[in-house]
């Protein structure tokens, strides 16, 4: 098992705060160092983020090379192809700067590989920036199936093939097949490629056995920003690739076009349909808040917010999509 060698990519921006912990726990990693090397892809951040990697690359001598590299661009996508350009490693691993894992993360991401498999995905655990009661509950509810996201490897317990995955593992050799990230995509760029792995034949497999942790936004205004983000480039990548996706990234579209549908029906005289909504919509939304509170060790006072949390959710991500959506018809296409 020890004989691939593994290139990690850590695309960053502004992540002074964060990417200490992740080196730590580079550093940590059970798989052997001098098999793996570090490729740092920096999108010219105007905090200490590049000085932490020029120190990592300067104090580490362990790792079979550490790469400093620029994302002039700074999108995902545009640092995964500047990455792709300079790994030399059998298999490529992304982790995100502001993630966090264990010792042996590595190692089984490449046992899972020693299995015949081209892609390799494990469980992401969202934890709280800090230990406040409203972090906390802000936490929650991205890690709720409601608020957060029914993709498997947020919830799911057993192992299986799946469409997406987060923080995968891939032979480069899958990437000189299906060719390098469309750089159009700000936040749908594993959507759209993991579409693409697919329709080339590869499999995405999902250990659960594999985890690694990220942190949640640590304001709602950030959260609310980032579901409202996730949203809009849902609905511009309809324009470039509509079957990438699966139907449950429309729920919230479906939830705001119900919304605006049954007020308009409401006013011609018939407030049945609205009514019906919202009863529908807040049964299920308290007992899924009900179901957070219960299974959550540090609840607190603040969970009584998470109705109203989850439905602004779900608003900034419907709106989202509908404004995307709206930008293709506004430029024709995305292009």
């Amino acid at each position: 098992m020890y004989d691939m060698q593994v290139s990690i990519v850590v695309i960053a921006l502004n992540s002074s705060n964060t990417i200490s912990l992740l080196f730590e726990c580079l550093r940590k990693q059970t798989y052997p160092p001098n098999l793996v090397e570090v490729i740092l892809i920096d999108g010219l951040s105007d905090d200490n983020t590049k000085k932490k990697m020029f120190e990592f690359q300067r104090t580490e001598d362990s790792f079979k090379r550490i790469a400093v590299l620029d994302n002039p661009k700074k999108t995902l996508p545009c640092g995964w192809n500047i990455a792709l350009e300079e790994i030399q490693g059998e298999a490529v691993l992304r982790v995100d700067a502001h993630s966090t894992f264990p010792d042996d993360f590595i190692e089984q991401n490449v046992k899972d590989l020693g299995r015949n498999e081209d892609i390799c995905g494990g469980k992401v655990i969202s934890l709280p920036a800090d230990k406040t009661r409203w972090n906390i509950v802000l936490n929650e509810a991205e890690n709720s199936m409601f608020g957060g996201s029914f993709a498997a490897f947020r919830h799911a317990d057993s192992p299986r093939y799946v469409s997406t995955a987060a923080f995968a593992i891939y032979r480069t050799s899958v990437f000189d097949k299906v060719g390098k990230y469309n750089e159009i995509l700000t936040r749908t760029e594993d959507n759209e490629m993991h579409y693409r792995m697919r329709k080339a034949g590869y499999k995405i497999f999902y250990d659960p056995e594999i985890v690694s942790y990220r942190a949640t936004r640590s304001s709602l205004g950030r959260l609310l920003k980032q579901k409202f983000q996730n949203g809009y480039w849902i609905g511009r990548t309809l324009g470039i690739e509509p079957h990438c996706f699966s139907l449950y990234h429309f729920v919230p579209l479906a939830f705001v076009l119900a919304i605006i549908a049954t007020i308009f029906i409401a006013f011609t005289g018939i407030f049945w349909t609205f009514a019906i909504l919202w009863i529908v919509y807040f049964t299920v939304n308290f007992v899924m808040a009900m179901h957070s509170a219960v299974r959550c060790k540090d609840r607190n006072i603040s969970f009584v917010c998470l109705p109203a949390l989850f439905l602004l959710l779900h608003i900034c991500y419907g709106i989202g999509t509908i404004s995307g959506v709206f930008q293709i018809y506004k430029n024709k296409g995305l292009k």
